[in-house]
């Protein structure tokens, strides 16, 4: 059980000591896709969609989603966020999110942009249900990772 760093030496849950590491600048990339149906696109792109402005309320979220995410993953430290960004590209079948989360501490920020993205990609799909309730979202993927004892690390 030793070597899994969520479990202590009887098997119980518990939070890692990070205390004794060094402070370092850590960032994380983080990216998802939501696929939907032309029109919904057509309709989001024109600010069609009767909730209000999609893309706009989805960054606000995903940055919120970056801030809460020790509050909603179990046993994940609560991290002094530098930045957090949310960007947004259309595509043939739906839409792309990329989020981007900086801090410097102890852990690294992963779980911070994994969650910023699938968050964002939720709210698109609440703004837009009422038009298309077979939106997909996914996959959501880490792209990048800097910063820490294992140093940097980009997805292929």
């Amino acid at each position: 059980m030793s070597d899994l760093t969520h479990l202590d030496a009887s098997g119980a849950a518990h939070m890692v000591d990070v205390s004794a590491k060094p402070d370092t600048m850590r960032e994380a990339v983080a990216e998802g896709m939501i696929s939907m149906a032309p029109e919904v696109i057509a309709a989001i792109r024109a600010g069609d969609i009767k909730k209000g402005d999609v893309l706009g309320t989805a960054r606000i979220a995903g940055i919120m989603a970056a801030k809460q995410t020790s509050n909603l993953i179990p046993l994940c430290h609560p991290l002094p966020i530098s930045s957090v960004s949310v960007d947004f590209d259309y595509a043939d079948t739906g839409v792309r999110v990329e989020t981007r989360v900086r801090t410097s501490g102890k852990t690294g920020v992963e779980m911070e942009a994994l969650t910023a993205a699938s968050v964002a990609l939720l709210t698109i799909y609440d703004m837009a249900k009422a038009m298309d309730k077979g939106m997909v979202i996914g996959p959501v993927r880490l792209l990048a990772k800097s910063g820490g004892k294992s140093g940097d690390w980009t997805a292929t």
